[in-house]
């Protein structure tokens, strides 16, 4: 299992938004055991009401095509909230085109990952993160 320290003290909280089972899979196994709580949830509505939500979060990762709401939409909805505001947010999805990428990022994704991913290029964007 990969390293994911450093990190901040105590549990960091992850909320995973992502509809594939089999990547929901992947990111538990990845990070099960390590000191880092997920929180998973399977489509964008379920995602804004996370974010909307009092629970403490250190970082979201979120996939761009989801049910109900978009990527792009919990992600501008993260960045228009006063506590969400300044929380990291790495896009993990299946679109890579340059055109994506440059509108997650303009509207203030930390980071954007394609999949199929590595899972060690994931836990050196989290670890960059903190």
């Amino acid at each position: 299992m990969a390293d994911l320290s450093p990190r901040p003290p105590g549990p960091v909280r992850i909320l995973v938004a992502e509809d594939e089972p089999h990547i929901r899979r992947i990111l538990k196994t990845l990070f099960e055991g390590t000191g880092y709580e997920l929180r998973i949830v399977s489509d964008g509505s379920a995602a804004l009401s996370a974010v909307r939500g009092d629970d403490p979060y250190h970082l979201v990762l979120l996939d761009l095509v989801m049910p109900e709401a978009s990527g792009l939409d919990v992600l501008r909805e993260i960045r228009a909230l006063e506590h969400r505001r300044a929380l990291p947010v790495i896009m993990l999805t299946a679109k890579g085109q340059d055109a994506d990428r440059e509108r997650a990022l303009s509207l203030g994704a930390n980071a954007y990952l394609t999949k199929p991913f590595s899972p060690n290029a994931l836990v050196a964007r989290v670890k960059a993160l903190f």
